[in-house]
């Protein structure tokens, strides 16, 4: 256990899916907070975490979390532990139940020593929900509080942030495709930034959030379709927008699934929709105004939420047509300020015989 004066720099975090999209957030803010980290990765040589802070602060180490051995290795000299593990789609022995319901249960177990156990769900969680993967997200927080009632649970809505698999996938959807047909499009999200949560999950490390349950979104409210509109307008695309009936996006979902199995994952995770996750689509994902009434949400911790329109139009920019070069947008109509227009005249401030040497190339006079 610390003690109550001891620094950051003298703290060890341990964070589990550290290498994931959210995890590089967490584990950069934590760095630049002082904070020794360790990520536990089964393949910790793929992982390079070296830009994110000091030489020796940040240091991927082996686990994996189907042996129990390797979790309490990962944890033992930990401080404070972070699980940030989850997938969208199950895989060989990468399931939901496996992952979600008793990853976090096992790794709280292990980590019995730490004074704050930090862990992210998501805003879906629902023990009733017909979809497994809300199922199992709400069996992992069940699991995690008989453990460790005192843990920090933090569900987001749909993260957004340079490197996520929301709006990039579907501007790339918008690039392929004349015609988007979307399952969904009228279920809402409330979009929230991936450095928001990363700083949410850090404050709460740093003991200035108190245990219980967060809910976690951006500052608008906007449908699946409206996201999708946004994506087309940022990108320059137009495009024909079908919403899919939730019944056909269901059947469509299973054929999609069924088809990249026998595909052995070949297909383009992009039009990828499974049976579950057209599930998911049906249920809005927004925070509740129960968790707003109680302060649980970004704002209660002290965390401005970021809009979608300060950040993702700098990452998307790749998928129009020209991208980031396209000559006609940067090309200013008029001489830009700092540039005289003509190198000789009276306005351009250029008087060599001010000078108090000789010009390049010139002798001296001396």
């Amino acid at each position: 256990m610390i003690g109550a004066l001891r620094t950051p720099e003298q703290q060890i975090v341990t964070v589990f899916g550290g290498s994931g999209f959210l995890g590089r957030y967490v584990v950069s803010l934590l760095a630049k907070r002082g904070y020794r980290v360790l990520v536990p990765s089964r393949q910790p040589n793929a992982a390079n975490f070296f830009p994110m802070g000091k030489v020796g602060q940040v240091h991927a180490i082996q686990a994996n979390i189907r042996y129990p051995e390797s979790i309490r290795q990962a944890v033992m000299r930990a401080d404070h532990v972070v699980n940030l593990i989850g997938i969208l789609q199950e895989g060989g022995r990468q399931t939901f139940d496996a992952v979600h319901a008793d990853a976090p249960r096992l790794i709280a177990e292990a980590a019995e020593k730490a004074v704050s156990f930090t862990h992210v769900s998501a805003l879906g969680a629902d023990a009733n929900s017909e979809s497994a993967y809300a199922r199992s997200k709400a069996a992992g927080e069940e699991n995690l509080l008989k453990v460790r009632p005192d843990a920090v649970i933090l569900r987001p809505s749909l993260l957004f942030g340079p490197g996520d698999n929301s709006f990039n996938r579907f501007a790339s959807l918008a690039r392929m495709l004349p015609v988007l047909p979307l399952p969904g499009a009228e279920t809402r999200f409330q979009p929230v930034y991936a450095g928001d949560v990363a700083e949410a999950i850090v404050r709460a490390v740093d003991g200035a959030v108190k245990p219980g349950t967060y809910e976690l979104g951006g500052p608008e409210i906007r449908s699946l379709r409206q996201i999708m509109e946004f994506v087309c307008e940022v990108t320059e695309r137009r495009r024909v927008i079908v919403p899919v009936p939730n019944a056909v996006a269901r059947f469509q979902g299973t054929v999609m699934g069924m088809l990249d199995k026998l595909t052995l994952g070949l297909l383009p995770d992009e039009i990828v929709t499974t049976h579950d996750q057209a599930i998911l689509l049906e249920t809005d994902n927004v925070v509740s105004q129960a968790a707003i009434a109680e302060g649980r949400t970004l704002e209660g911790m002290g965390v401005t939420p970021t809009t979608i329109e300060a950040i993702v139009p700098s990452y998307l920019v790749r998928f129009r047509k020209t991208g980031q070069f396209d000559l006609k947008r940067n090309a200013g109509p008029t001489t830009p300020d700092l540039l005289a227009p003509r190198s000789g005249d009276a306005s351009s401030g250029f008087h060599p015989e001010r000078a108090s040497g000789p010009a390049v190339g010139q002798p001296s006079s001396h």
